[in-house]
């Protein structure tokens, strides 16, 4: 064991420093994470007791991503990449911790915290895109998004068990003469979140990055292949706001509080920790579909255990299938996102951040529809069939994503990499799999 774990260690140095540099960083995020995206919803649940305010304030949160991602792309004129990736992961920290200490929590407070939020998130990921995009390959991407799945996946089950029992320990207790809330608890984890923040930020200063060539960015008309790509971006968007907000809510209110939320998710993370490392490492390119509606299959099937079930038990079913369905469906996704861009941006001769820019846009949409879709059926039958009914229709609908992605794939294939219209697709690929099938 101790060998291998060696040998995956030398492996990892021998990839560019670029690509080392981006992983710690996402590493040291990747401890941030669940803290947005599982118990921030708790937290909303814990304060207002309804479930449509999460929604709300998920909403607002895809709008400040769309607005940063625009302004991203003209701050790119000016500054680097690297800076306005680290004011994002800064920026994440500090909303987090305005966000725990407002005093009272209305519809308007949470507009504007999770436009906040959104709005540093949005630096994070548009640049995030952008770097992952400059600085891997066709052929290393399998491996680069399967070890920052794993780290994504090794943490959500670390921290939301440290996170939930830390919690859950406080409530009722006493420090130094002071009674101690469980809200004085989400405000001391914001605390230590700034600081892993702040080491995430000196870690990629470390790289050597470079921005886009070409300044425009903003277009209204896209190649067809492109905007095939950005349907498949919104149905992902679609599933993308209910796998934030959907397990906060349901475990809150079948389960139990926020220990029970870790460890759930702990359950699950394991497993699905080690499954995308070992396909991230030895899956090919060829492989990714398999794996995209593997993914898709888990997670429709736990939809309808929660549905049906609409129990602890059928909680706790679906929160495993989206531990491992969220990880799986990025490790096919985001390698198949850069792929395209890797080709449209070839034909059309674009900078890149063009299509990063537009793909938020398609993300929201899907995001826009899907918190719509749960706010209406909450608004007018009940918050009960919107937590029954509406994640199965969203599972259903994501279903259509595979034969789309595989079309997409096989055009980019079949009549843009022969063409080379990107070197990143075809020409600078053929050194690195020599090297490592050496």
């Amino acid at each position: 064991m101790a060998n291998k774990l060696t040998g995956e260690f030398t492996f990892f140095r021998t990839q560019p420093k670029n690509i080392r540099t981006l992983l710690i960083t996402n590493m040291l995020y990747a401890l941030i994470l669940p803290i947005i995206e599982i118990f921030v919803g708790a937290y909303i649940m814990r304060n207002t007791g309804n479930s449509s305010y999460v929604a709300i304030y998920q909403l607002c949160m895809y709008i400040g991503v769309v607005s940063t991602s625009i302004l991203n792309g003209a701050l790119l004129k000016i500054f680097k990449v690297n800076m306005l990736y680290s004011f994002g992961i800064i920026l994440t920290a500090i909303s987090l911790m305005v966000m725990m200490f407002v005093q009272s929590l209305g519809i308007v407070q949470l507009g504007i915290a999770g436009f906040a939020l959104g709005a540093s998130t949005g630096f994070f990921w548009t640049n995030r895109y952008l770097l992952a995009l400059n600085s891997t390959n066709d052929a290393n991407r399998n491996y680069f998004f399967g070890l920052e799945s794993f780290f994504f996946s090794l943490w959500s089950i670390v921290i939301p068990l440290i996170v939930g029992v830390f919690l859950a320990s406080l409530d009722g207790k006493v420090w130094f003469g002071h009674a101690i809330s469980v809200n004085m608890g989400y405000q001391i984890i914001t605390v230590v979140v700034f600081f892993i923040a702040i080491g995430a930020c000196l870690v990629l200063a470390k790289g050597d990055f470079t921005n886009p060539v070409q300044k425009k960015f903003i277009y209204f008309r896209y190649h067809s292949l492109w905007q095939k790509f950005l349907a498949l971006a919104s149905l992902k968007g679609m599933v993308q706001g209910f796998l934030v907000t959907a397990p906060a809510i349901l475990v809150m209110r079948l389960v139990g509080n926020e220990g029970s939320l870790g460890l759930i998710q702990g359950i699950g993370g394991g497993i699905t920790a080690i499954i995308v490392y070992v396909l991230g490492r030895v899956a090919k390119p060829e492989h990714r579909m398999k794996i995209f509606g593997f993914g898709l299959l888990v997670f429709f099937i736990g939809t309808l255990f929660n549905g049906i079930m609409f129990s602890a038990l059928g909680v706790i079913i679906f929160v495993l299938c989206k531990v491992l369905f969220q990880p799986l469906h990025d490790l096919a996704y985001f390698p198949t996102l850069m792929k395209t861009i890797d080709a449209v941006s070839g034909i059309e001769k674009r900078n890149e951040y063009a299509y990063i820019l537009s793909h938020e846009v398609g993300l929201f949409f899907g995001r826009a529809l899907g918190m719509i879709l749960f706010i209406s059926l909450a608004y007018f039958v009940s918050e009960n069939f919107a937590l029954k009914y509406a994640l199965i229709i969203v599972a259903a609908l994501q279903l259509i994503s595979l034969p789309l992605a595989k079309h997409i794939i096989k055009e980019v294939d079949t009549k843009y990499t022969k063409k080379s219209v990107n070197p990143k697709i075809e020409t600078v690929v053929k050194p690195i799999v020599v090297e490592l099938k050496d």
